[in-house]
């Protein structure tokens, strides 16, 4: 079977998703391949900003998103072993979205792609992409279903990626090299916790950092990263069955507040484990064959921040301007190509900041014997945290996000 569309976008989650539901929006044909069954849980701290909500508007889910999400958060704070700092959250300017919120990937990202999907976007679901041929203007993708048992040619004039960063290459042979300090992504859910609703606190710990937060249902999420050679000792010290319970007693041993938090609480299923993360900026345009790349195919920033929902989503939206300003399907070779190099500079120029921000914080995060020379400083002017969460992009839109009308079509 051989299917013809304007865009090929390889990812569901939010980045794929948004890019999905704009071009459609703008009357694009598309085909939107992701290799999961939906829901499916995910290493992820489900942190949507406040900058990122005008867009929720525009996506057509912002109903919808705010019937269910998490409270507002209004709060920011610091857990380093036994201390505690906590500061207002940065908030939105001039916007009726001040506040960020959270909502766990189960949810949201069914939500995006129901979306997509009753915009008149084809969902190839569960269904692997094989092989990509081509270049700008005439890409051919080989997908087969998850079975294996059907295989299919789709072609298109665009192709986005919005795959995770430990993707192989489709076909790819590149051999898995385990490293000392790679660092191990975990996530689980709580009921009955203790923290506060609206409060997003960040955990520093030696060789790695965490965070957590309550979303739907009042649920707590518990996220965080580990070096691998710190989760092995873990390991040797703890009798645990698996990674993630090493994480949660590492994380509950050297943090007090979180103890007290989880002190009555019950987990909800197993932890979920993924990794290693692969940091930084690779690309968000090949010029080479004119791939585009969308949220952690162009770059992944330290989770620390909370930010990979919103860079993902805000870099679609990006994208997805450029290419309906260029025309259906591109546009001419130049049109397409100058919408390329175009999305590639305004990306840099938005989000490469960001990610050495991220990298910054985390590097200083896995190191709490730095807490003796921070924590006076904070301790005495604790609005320092606003402004370092102000830094990280809690409240920053997207260039042109924040007045934009829906889409028209092209």
């Amino acid at each position: 079977m051989t299917g013809e569309y304007d865009a090929i976008i390889v990812g569901a989650g939010p980045g794929g998703s948004t890019a999905a539901i704009l071009l459609a929006q703008a009357g694009w044909s598309v085909a939107l391949i992701e290799k999961q069954a939906f829901p499916r849980r995910k290493v992820c701290g489900a942190c949507i900003s406040a900058g990122n909500l005008p867009l929720l508007d525009i996506l057509g889910i912002s109903e919808e998103f705010s019937r269910v999400a998490g409270p507002d958060l209004r709060q920011v704070a610091l857990y380093c072993s036994d201390r505690v700092i906590q500061a207002p959250f940065p908030a939105m300017r001039d916007t009726a979205h001040p506040w960020g919120r959270a909502l766990g990937r189960e949810a949201f990202d069914v939500m995006l792609l129901e979306r997509a999907r009753e915009l008149g976007a084809t969902v190839w679901q569960p269904c692997t992409l094989h092989r990509i041929d081509g270049h700008a203007g005439a890409f051919a993708c080989q997908v087969k279903t998850r079975a294996g048992l059907d295989s299919h040619l789709l072609r298109a004039r665009v192709l986005i990626m919005a795959n995770g960063s430990w993707e192989r290459d489709p076909g790819g042979t590149r051999p898995v090299v385990r490293r000392a300090g790679d660092l191990l992504a975990f996530k689980a859910t709580f009921s009955r916790s203790g923290l506060p609703p609206g409060i997003l606190p960040v955990i520093s710990l030696q060789g790695g950092y965490g965070g957590l937060v309550i979303a739907e249902n009042d649920k707590l999420i518990l996220a965080g990263c580990i070096r691998r050679d710190v989760l092995k000792a873990c390991r040797t010290v703890a009798a645990v069955r698996t990674a993630g319970e090493a994480f949660e007693g590492y994380l509950r041993r050297n943090t007090g507040a979180l103890r007290d938090v989880l002190e009555c609480a019950r987990r909800e299923g197993a932890w979920l484990g993924s990794g290693p993360i692969r940091t930084g900026i690779r690309s968000p345009w090949r010029s080479s064959d004119g791939q585009l790349m969308v949220g952690n195919a162009a770059a992944e920033a330290h989770p620390i921040i909370g930010e990979g929902i919103t860079m993902a989503m805000q870099s679609a939206w990006l994208l997805s301007t450029r290419l309906i300003d260029a025309g259906r399907g591109g546009g001419s070779a130049h049109a397409l190509r100058r919408a390329s190099v175009g999305y590639a500079n305004q990306w840099k120029r938005t989000f490469a900041p960001r990610v050495h921000y991220a990298a910054a914080l985390a590097h200083l995060a896995m190191r709490p014997s730095l807490a003796p020379l921070a924590s006076p400083l904070l301790g005495c002017a604790p609005g320092l945290l606003t402004t370092l969460a102000r830094g990280a992009g809690k409240a920053r839109a997207a260039p042109r996000l924040r007045t934009a009308a829906p889409l028209g079509r092209s």
